[in-house]
């Protein structure tokens, strides 16, 4: 089976929809996604994430399953830089949370203090719990650190969703700390992100990941990809990203 995960296109957030290049970019990335066999469509059910997933529909006279445990990931923690203050998990300084060794461990990164309290972790056990209901829906079903292959298959599952839910499906699917994936890589507006399940034994499966957070259809359009999700690549720019 193969799985791809899809960040909507560039966000209008004050309006919950896409700009006028986000609406560019997800009809550049309908046409790339209308030439695969994909079975089956979860979608978001915020608006950014819908309407990049429209005109994929649409090309294809598909419909898609809405699922509220797609949206962005909801739950915020107090950066210890900013003292009263609440964040997404993945705005957080380098130089802080980088101290924490617990935060490097796929067993010990929710012990940490601070994503304690903004109860981080049980979020992301229901948001893993519904998305291994979807995959055992389609045949594999999760036992440990991999998937037990019930029914083995060569579908295509296409997921519309959100950068920091991108990376909590990638952690529980590769069995790393989220903590790594929401600091460590970013996935632009409607980039996709692909793996394939590995049966090397008869109903033993793993997901592998053949590429992540690819934009090829936007570069195929001359169409750059979108700065969000990115911070300042180096300090001296101020029009881009700080804090």
């Amino acid at each position: 089976m193969r799985l791809l995960i899809i960040r909507h296109a560039d966000p209008d957030y004050e309006n919950d929809s896409l700009t006028k290049k986000g609406w560019k970019e997800a009809e550049l990335l309908a046409d790339r996604l209308a030439a695969l066999p994909i079975s089956d469509f979860y979608v978001s059910t915020l608006g950014r994430a819908r309407d990049t997933a429209s005109l994929t529909l649409k090309k294809m006279g598909k419909s898609a399953m809405p699922c509220d445990w797609l949206r962005e990931f909801p739950h915020l923690i107090e950066r210890p830089d900013r003292p009263g203050q609440i964040s997404i998990p993945w705005d957080w300084l380098p130089q802080d949370w980088t101290d924490t060794n617990a935060f490097f461990g796929t067993d010990t990164w929710q012990d940490d203090q601070v994503l304690q309290q903004g109860h981080v972790y049980e979020k992301y056990l229901e948001i893993t719990e519904e998305f291994d209901r979807v995959l055992a829906s389609h045949g594999y079903e999760r036992n440990g650190r991999y998937y037990e292959a019930v029914r083995p298959n060569r579908d295509i599952l296409a997921f519309f969703c959100h950068f920091g839910l991108e990376c909590v499906l990638l952690s529980h699917l590769m069995n790393i700390s989220p903590m790594l994936l929401w600091h460590h890589t970013v996935a632009a507006p409607s980039s996709v992100t692909s793996l394939y399940t590995e049966e090397r034994r008869p109903g033993k499966a793993i997901f592998r990941m053949n590429c992540y957070g690819d934009t090829s259809h936007l570069y195929a359009g001359n169409e750059p990809p979108a700065f969000a999700a990115r911070f300042c690549e180096t300090w001296d720019v101020p029009e881009e990203r700080h804090d």
